[in-house]
Formats: structure tokens, sequence, C-alpha cells
């Protein structure tokens, strides 16, 4: 069952409560080269990216989400540390800011941020990271899920003293079981929405499988209302990882879902090479169709059945499945062909 959170909008996107999870990325580019940057977002946003954050490091950065945000499609998020004044001029364009209280300044600065987020009606994410938590909190509990969450409710307390309440908190490491546990202890804790993801996770590789283990055994449990995959990769990478993750649990119905055996010595049809052709030419459709394809009569038939499309090698010609029934038989030069007909006309 879906943890329930307050409902918080972030432009014309409503997050928390019981509305989908969106898929989140950050722009790699220096946000004061606007044509880059707009890009740059463009593709995030045809590979299914539904957030984009931008670093936003100086005032420069911080007047170039004017032009950026009047070319996108999506939210967008402004990444502020340190400077109020980057922040109160972001909030003027910005769809919201991810900024730490505790780290732009002291009381009347931080009560001009939160004017500036009430004036222009956009909330604001704490970014809790255990690498940078406070001294105190650090020196109380060492790097522990406990000090994440100490630190987050210590930084909405700010926000909430100022009667101000449209927060979204992350409680992100790069360590996936302390980033699990600060999560669950916080969601015990608090009812605000919360934004997933294990940071700095690393490659594609290595980063995919902490990401899925992390971000999934949370959406498992109910936990999170947005999610950003963070790989040291091309940031399409990262959103084309966290539909497969959200496909994989039920919670996002697009795009092409394939069924595929490992193949061994039973296999009559090269399923890796087909598989690979079959994702690389249709991973920008965005129709739900889920396609089988099985090496051998072993499992074959079964997946197909209850796939939408499917194709089952056999020793003379290949069996081709629409919704559960054998339509006709395909020889193996034709099979990727055939697949993407069918793709098409479903």
């Amino acid at each position: 069952m879906r943890n329930k959170t307050r409902e918080i909008s972030i432009g014309n996107l409503k997050i928390g409560s019981n509305n989908p999870i969106p898929i989140q990325s950050m722009t790699n580019t220096d946000t004061t080269d606007i044509d880059s940057t707009i890009k740059q977002i463009k593709e995030l946003e045809e590979a299914g990216c539904e957030i984009i954050r931008v670093s936003t490091p100086t005032l420069e950065a911080a007047k170039a989400l004017k032009e950026i945000k009047e070319k996108i499609n999506i939210p967008l998020v402004a990444d502020i540390h340190f400077d109020y004044k980057i922040a109160l001029e972001a909030a003027k364009h910005a769809d919201k800011l991810r900024i730490n209280p505790g780290n732009i300044g002291d009381k009347e600065k931080i009560k001009l941020v939160v004017d500036a987020a009430k004036e222009n009606k956009i909330p604001i994410r704490i970014g809790v990271n255990l690498g940078s938590l406070e001294k105190d909190i650090f020196q109380k509990y060492g790097y522990t899920a406990e000090a994440m969450v100490e630190s987050a409710l210590r930084h909405i307390k700010i926000l909430e003293n100022l009667n101000f309440h449209d927060i979204v908190v992350s409680l992100k490491a790069s360590d996936v079981n302390i980033m699990v546990d600060a999560y669950r202890l916080f969601a015990k804790k608090s009812n605000y929405p919360l934004h997933l993801g294990v940071t700095e996770a690393g490659s594609k590789f290595s980063g995919t499988i902490k990401s899925a283990i992390g971000i999934g055994t949370l959406l498992e449990e109910g936990i999170g209302d947005t999610i950003r995959v963070s790989l040291s990769d091309n940031p399409t990478e990262e959103v084309k990882v966290a539909k497969q993750i959200l496909k994989t649990l039920g919670l996002k119905n697009s795009g092409i879902e394939i069924t595929s055996c490992p193949t061994c010595a039973r296999s009559q049809i090269n399923v890796i090479k087909i598989v690979e052709k079959l994702e690389n030419q249709t991973e920008k459709i965005k129709k739900p169709v889920h396609v089988a394809v099985m090496g051998c009569a072993v499992n074959g038939p079964g997946e197909s059945k209850k796939s939408d499309i499917g194709i089952v090698g056999a020793p003379d010609s290949n069996l081709l499945y629409k919704k559960g029934e054998i339509v006709t038989r395909i020889k193996d030069d034709d099979i990727l062909d055939v697949l993407l007909k069918e793709i098409d006309k479903f």
C-alpha cells in the first residue's frame, strides 16, 4: 500500500498522495549556456524525464532559468547552495527550489527565501545528503540513517516556523542500506512527500544495480513520491533506468516491455541479438506493448501467451503469437522486422 503523503504541486505536476510517481533527472551542462541546457532538457523530455533539476551556482545561472523555463515542457527545479540571493532570483523562474535552509544563512535570509517561495507559489525540497551532515549531528550519530533524519527534521522545523509547508524531502546516501533505512525512518515520522535516490551511485552498471535495489525496495514498500537514478553517465541513461524500475514494479504502464529468455543449448533463435536490436529501435515508443522473445518451446509458449506479441523459436520456422494465439510462422531473418511491424500496428 502506498504511504500517504501530502500533495504538493511542482509547476503543473502534482506529487505525493496517490499521484503517479514522476521521474526526475539533472542536467550536466553549464546552466549559463542556455542553448546547450535547453537541448539536453529536450533530450531528457523525449526519454521520459518528467521533472528536471539544474545546478544554479551563480546569479547569472539563476537569471538564465527564465529563458530555459520558457522553452521546456516539464517542471524546472533550481539546485542552490549557500547564497540566498541566488535563491531569491531563482524563485522568480523555477517551479521548485532545492535547498538546505541551514546553509542559506541566518534566519532573516531564510525568511526572505521562504517569502519568495510563497510569493511565487513554489515548493522547497530539503535535500539531505549523508556526505554533508551538520557537524553537531555527525558528532552525535556519525554516518547513520538517524543522523540524516534528524537533519531533515531540523530543516523542516525552520520552514514550519515560518508557516511554510510546501516541502519535499530527500535523504540520499551512496550506501544503499543507510539510504533505505533513512527513508523508512523518516516515513514513520512525517508525511511530507519523498524524493528517492541513491546519490553518487556510480557507473551505469553499478549505479543501475544500486538504484534498482535502493529505490525499488522503498517503492515496493509504498515509500516514495518522485525518483531520480544518479549515474556517472549521460543523464538520459538515468531516465531509462528509472522508467524500468517503475515499470517492473507495475507503477508505470508505458513503453515496450520485453520478456526474453537467457538462452541455452535448446534455443532455436539468436535471442540476445534480437532483443538488443528490438530495445534500441523501440526505446522512444510510449504506448504500452508487452513483447516476448523466447528461444524454444520449453517456456516460450507460456510466456508468449501472456504477452501482447510473442515469438517462440522452433526447428523449422518460428511461431508468432498475438494476444495468446499462434497467428503465423516466420523465418529467422524476418523476426525483427515482423515484431516491429506488429508493435507499430498494436
